[in-house]
């Protein structure tokens, strides 16, 4: 039986060539910086012709987007069913994916003007953050925790944004312990250990 042509085949050749052209931009970007990588230099680190980069994702703005949105959350800490906790350790891990080598060049790129025209990329930035934090607050008011936890908008605005807002700005100070006094200024403790 003859396959549609126009049908792609999930695993087939498109999957094996995003996944190398995402994997060279990824470890280009963490050796030499966004901002000296080309995309000629992806394709030679990921053995395809550059025709194929510029015909999928046409300029390396594009293709860093199409990274930051496909990089997954993977390695998320798990619930431990302790909100202050909980929250803490997702908003570290967070910093901690902002500032791996090429985090914030692939959050850049995913946010640019050029690039959000076509891929809406703040929203699905936003959707992913935010389904981050969702299943923790969705397990405390399960549990039925007292008082209650705050909104994900309250947790978007006091704890997320200033953590984007400084790891961008590259604002020193912006670590483990910066983050945990976010969450418990949020929540109404002093700050705790993870």
């Amino acid at each position: 039986m003859n396959a549609d042509a126009s049908t792609k085949r999930p695993g087939g050749r498109s999957t094996r060539v995003r996944a190398a052209v995402h994997g060279a931009a990824v470890a280009l970007v963490g050796e030499v910086g966004a901002d000296q990588v080309t995309l000629p230099a992806v394709a030679q680190r990921a053995g395809v012709n550059s025709s194929t980069l510029y015909r999928r994702w046409g300029t390396l703005a594009a293709l860093l987007a199409d990274v930051a949105n496909h990089r997954g959350d993977t390695g998320a800490p798990p619930l431990v069913g302790n909100l202050p906790t909980d929250l803490a350790n997702q908003a570290v891990w967070t910093l901690a994916e902002l500032s791996r080598p090429g985090g914030i060049a692939f959050f850049r790129a995913e946010v640019a003007p050029e690039v959000d025209e076509r891929h809406d990329g703040l929203r699905e930035c936003l959707r992913r953050v935010s389904e981050r934090f969702r299943p923790v607050l969705d397990a405390a008011r399960e549990r039925g925790d007292v008082p209650p936890p705050p909104s994900l908008e309250q947790v978007l605005d006091r704890v997320i944004a200033p953590l984007y807002f400084r790891v961008v700005f590259s604002i020193p100070g912006t670590d483990d312990a910066y983050v945990r006094e976010l969450v418990a200024g949020l929540v109404g403790e002093s700050p705790f250990e993870p």
